[in-house]
């Protein structure tokens, strides 16, 4: 059982936000969640997350920062 109403969400993306029906899919549920004002959404991420993030997902490889940096 999904523990979002779905139709209902839809719904308001299209009559009350003006989104085309592709535009609400492609939506993520913070960017929805923002949208729609929900409280909490407009939080900013912590510098600890952001580090996390970074250690999880790097731009570029090692080896290659040091090659742009010799540059």
């Amino acid at each position: 059982m999904s523990a979002f109403d779905w139709n209902g969400l839809l719904r308001v993306g299209l009559t009350q936000l003006g989104l085309r029906p592709a535009e609400f899919w492609n939506l993520t549920p913070v960017e929805l969640a923002l949208l729609l004002g929900h409280p909490g959404a407009e939080a900013a991420m912590s510098r600890s997350a952001l580090d996390a993030l970074l250690m999880k997902y790097p731009d570029a490889a090692q080896s290659d920062k040091k090659d742009m940096s010799d540059g």
